[in-house]
């Protein structure tokens, strides 16, 4: 009998989704965007592809930090990274699954050197928390204080509005504000590192359903989607992949200025469609079907596939930095127009500065009362 109930609820759930105006974007939308982006890929002529390179040879053991490492291409690039010789340290919010992750990678790939940390990517004080433990353990592990890969595959698909501690809307703060302050935090990282170092942001073909945007941070923040019924779910993703893209893009166009060499470099890349758990809110029947019928088209990919492209960016040579790769094979492909605005982008990394800042002397001020009570 509740085995019905639940199916009965489950289909209701699934009915009412149908009927709502995220679907069909999702539906239609989405699977236009993708299709868009393969084209752009088969019949641009200045389309480039890249070799991967093995990691440079150095005395020091190269650290790669993966966000989202607990499932789909999380996991599946920790397991491939420790296997080009990396210290492999996953990033996630379960202590479980951190763990569960870990041992099957061990099993696969014994001499694999892998360090787990839990952290909500969401949270600004968990990332920063997260900054000091991670360069303690450099430093009890007697390795050198630098960091050479970054990840930022950490990424939801929420289907209701939920807001962080900092006050943000949770999906833009995983996607992109965690992506955005991570980064900046461990920037003084990348620069120590002896030899060039790479942050690769797994973006998605969804943002080219963005037209218009505003980067005020009402908007940044998502809070403006507060008072949007029923909470424009797909909008706010392809909002928050549009931001790490330009947010890619003008970080490569900053570290160039001060760094001629590209030291640090910076690459976007979009594995296309995976077939990972980010679709968990999402009603499963719907789930299901969805994955059912790109599988027929040939648009699904596994995990193990869909890391090529993000091995791509992270094994790419050196010297390449400011470019968006896109259907494996090292091969790069134009993103949407609005993701090349100079403008936009400037004033995004502005408001993302000033929403670091903000969360930033939040915790200073957390910290400074607590051990005022204490």
């Amino acid at each position: 009998m509740m085995g019905i109930v639940g199916m009965m609820m489950e289909l209701g759930k699934a009915m009412q989704f149908i009927c709502s105006l995220e679907f069909w974007r999702m539906a239609v939308f989405w699977t236009l965007s993708l299709l868009v982006s393969y084209w752009h890929l088969l019949f641009t002529p200045k389309s480039k592809s890249f070799p991967r390179c093995a990691p440079a040879t150095t005395p020091i053991k190269p650290v790669c930090i993966i966000t989202g490492a607990t499932s789909g291409l999380g996991a599946a690039a920790a397991y491939a990274l420790s296997k080009e010789g990396f210290c492999v340290v996953l990033v996630g919010r379960s202590s479980h699954l951190l763990s569960k992750t870990v041992g099957e990678i061990k099993s696969l790939n014994k001499d694999a050197h892998l360090k787990a940390f839990q952290v909500d990517m969401s949270s600004f004080q968990s990332i920063f928390n997260f900054k000091g433990s991670l360069q303690q353990w450099l430093l009890d592990s007697n390795m050198h204080p630098s960091v050479q890969l970054l990840i930022n595959n950490a990424g939801i698909l929420a289907t209701s509005y939920r807001l962080t501690a900092e006050g943000y809307d949770q999906m833009m703060a995983t996607n992109y504000i965690g992506a955005f302050c991570l980064t900046k935090l461990l920037l003084p990282l990348f620069r120590n590192s002896p030899v060039p170092s790479r942050i690769v942001n797994v973006t998605s073909f969804t943002h080219r359903n963005v037209f218009n945007m505003q980067v005020d941070k009402e908007t940044v923040s998502g809070n403006c989607f507060s008072r949007t019924k029923p909470y424009p779910c797909a909008r706010i993703y392809e909002n928050s992949k549009l931001c790490l893209l330009l947010f890619s893009y003008e970080l490569h166009r900053q570290l160039s200025l001060m760094e001629k060499s590209h030291r640090v470099s910076v690459i976007a890349v979009d594995p296309g469609v995976v077939e990972t758990n980010i679709m968990r809110e999402v009603p499963s029947c719907l789930s299901c079907v969805a994955f059912t019928v790109l599988k027929l088209l040939s648009l699904l990919q596994s995990p193990e596939k869909g890391i090529r492209s993000v091995l791509d960016a992270a094994l790419a040579p050196p010297d390449i930095s400011g470019v968006y790769l896109f259907g494996g094979k090292g091969r790069t492909a134009n993103s949407s127009a609005l993701s090349h605005n100079s403008k936009l982008a400037q004033e995004l990394w502005t408001t993302s500065c000033d929403l670091f800042l903000q969360s930033q002397l939040a915790v200073k001020v957390k910290e400074t009362s607590t051990s005022t009570s204490i």
